[in-house]
């Protein structure tokens, strides 16, 4: 690539996407009511239920579909699906309880959606989700022959005390990253328009499914070693301080470009971005960033377990800016 290409320049606008959300902010809230403890802004909103919460998330697979459907590869794109739903709703403290898909396409195709239920299904065992209903639409004129989309939605539960808010982080407190399984589902628009539709191998590694977190969370909170939880999706490292604003994240150690899948390396080796860009539209290895008081009991854990992790930096009071050490230099977003 001769020019340096942003997300922006691939058709993505996060600042206007952000903006919208401060326009809409105010109308959605006027719909709350007493039971509503947290809406807009967090990984998943949630709703007093008697005794206990609801924790709940939607979100769809963006562009990634575009590969699923040039590919002519179905059944991954269903555990991205659950995925990108699952992982949002284990950043509250909750246990999964069940999922909701809506499949929309032009024309149904019975090899292709069975393809992509059976990958919902499989994303679901994985997060311990009941799958209890969906839709599926067909619009013909509304979408290309081969063409579909795919959104869900994931609902938890959990007890008051269990809830990650973040509210009781001290200074000093670390961050462990838990390794993520390549782009997840963020960043396709930008993917998409770096990689040729001839480099099979390369897109079918970019097909790989989004890591599903929920198995090995429930251990580590079952150990007591989760104060939070950042599920590291679009803005990239810009989610960590979604776990509380009232504290500055110092991120010493990243996981070397050179140990990620080598579509994440070509990718951002075309892209020629600078690497505050980088880190505000990929996860750059970081699936799922997590605050613990117990840094050296969760890295044995984690040994022992054979999880690939990364001991990235400390906490302390502030005002929600994060700060990235790279090649010496500090970053700050």
């Amino acid at each position: 690539m001769s020019k340096k290409i942003s997300y922006k320049d691939a058709g993505v606008d996060r600042d206007l996407g952000d903006q919208f959300v401060e326009n809409i902010k105010a109308k959605v809230m006027s719909t709350y009511n007493a039971d509503v403890l947290h809406g807009v802004g967090g990984f998943a909103s949630l709703y007093k239920c008697g005794d206990r919460l609801l924790a709940a998330g939607t979100d769809g697979v963006g562009t990634k579909l575009k590969l699923a459907q040039h590919l002519n590869i179905h059944d991954s794109i269903g555990i991205d699906l659950v995925a990108m739903c699952a992982n949002d709703i284990l950043c509250t403290g909750a246990r999964p309880m069940f999922f909701l898909d809506y499949f929309a396409t032009g024309k149904l195709e019975l090899s292709v959606s069975e393809a992509i239920i059976k990958g919902i299904v499989q994303g679901c065992l994985e997060s311990e989700l009941a799958l209890i209903g969906g839709e599926t639409a067909e619009m013909p004129g509304l979408y290309a022959h081969g063409e579909y989309d795919l959104a869900g939605f994931a609902v938890g539960e959990l007890m008051p005390e269990e809830l990650l808010d973040g509210s009781h982080f001290e200074d000093g407190d670390h961050l462990i990253s838990l390794a993520s399984s390549g782009f997840h589902s963020n960043g396709y628009s930008l993917v998409r328009k770096l990689l040729q539709e001839t480099e099979t191998d390369l897109l079918k590694q970019a097909l790989t499914p989004t890591r599903l977190y929920w198995k090995l969370i429930k251990q580590l909170k079952s150990e007591g070693f989760i104060k939070g939880l950042a599920h590291i999706t679009g803005s990239g490292v810009l989610n960590i301080p979604r776990m509380n604003g009232n504290f500055d994240y110092f991120l010493e150690n990243v996981p070397a470009l050179s140990s990620l899948p080598k579509v994440v390396q070509t990718v951002c080796e075309r892209s020629q971005l600078e690497a505050d860009e980088l880190y505000q539209t990929f996860n750059m290895g970081m699936g799922m960033v997590l605050v613990t008081d117990k840094p050296l009991e969760i890295e044995s854990y984690l040994m022992a377990k054979q999880e690939s992790y990364e001991w990235l930096g400390t906490i302390k009071k502030g005002s929600g800016q994060v700060q990235l050490k790279n090649n010496g230099n500090w970053l700050k977003f």
